[in-house]
């Protein structure tokens, strides 16, 4: 089925740039990719257009990791501005989450659809528990892992991450706080995880789908340009005031209601295994 059907796709396009804004709120607030939205909205999307129910999880995941490039970028610049990026930290990511996200891309692209929304599912559920619990009392150390704990940390972020399409921010946060960082740098260092998970994970989406002929039009691999066109301005334009509410706003209750969604996305994809 042709993807671009004028004025029959308006209700799509709409419920798209809403999700955009919305995603990229997050993005500045909690310095994540935006990815946790982007992945449903843009799996029921192309299911509704009746694209191939082979390819359509790995399109919302490719699409989302695309997506996730502007935005986590745009979000890092907020955060940079404020001085609360630890930069130490992503130096010594620097091989390691992109390695991650590379082979949690290449792992997607073999998985089938069933078992890429099973992942989805179990990793959201996940988040989303995680979210509701809100900070975690408990602390692991003074001070971030030394030695190879530290890349093997962000290897395994950057791996989940890419294997959900999402920029990593939930995952880089729970660590960061873990290990006695302030919530606020580990939200600003999140943004700068999320650009080097997007990135690399993009090339990997759009070569491990390349020749794939369930793929409907307008599409690179396992990134749908029609899609990222219209969800990635709308949500670059809403980051900066998530970044300036981050610092304003009760966290409390926004965590509450992430949370929630994560869990409403976790029920979707399991019952779509049924």
């Amino acid at each position: 089925m042709a993807l671009l059907d004028g004025v029959s796709l308006l209700p799509l396009v709409l419920t798209l740039l809403a999700a955009a804004a919305a995603a990229g709120f997050l993005a500045g607030l909690f310095g994540i990719g935006g990815g946790a939205i982007f992945v449903p909205v843009l799996y029921q999307t192309f299911e509704t257009l009746g694209i191939s129910h082979l390819v359509t999880m790995h399109l919302a995941v490719g699409s989302s990791i695309a997506i996730i490039v502007p935005t986590s970028l745009r979000s890092l610049n907020s955060h940079l501005k404020r001085g609360a990026v630890d930069m130490a930290l992503l130096r010594h990511w620097i091989v390691a989450i992109p390695l991650g996200a590379v082979a949690g891309a290449l792992l997607a692209s073999i998985a089938s659809s069933t078992e890429l929304r099973a992942i989805f599912a179990v990793l959201a559920f996940a988040l989303g528990v995680k979210m509701l619990i809100g900070r975690l009392s408990i602390q692991l150390g003074a001070d971030l892992p030394t030695g190879l704990a530290r890349p093997a940390a962000g290897f395994v972020i950057g791996l989940l991450s890419a294997l959900m399409g999402i920029g990593g921010g939930v995952l880089n946060n729970t660590f960061m706080t873990l290990y006695g960082r302030p919530i606020h740098q580990a939200v600003a260092t999140s943004a700068g995880v999320g650009a080097l998970i997007a990135v690399p994970g993009l090339v990997a989406y759009v070569v491990g789908g390349w020749g794939d002929t369930a793929l409907p039009a307008f599409s690179l691999g396992f990134v749908n340009l029609f899609a990222v066109a219209i969800v990635a301005p709308a949500s670059i334009l809403a980051v900066p005031l998530g970044a300036t509410l981050a610092h304003r706003l009760s966290r409390r209750q926004l965590e509450l209601g992430f949370g929630s969604f994560l869990l409403i996305v976790a029920a979707r994809f399991a019952w779509s295994l049924v």
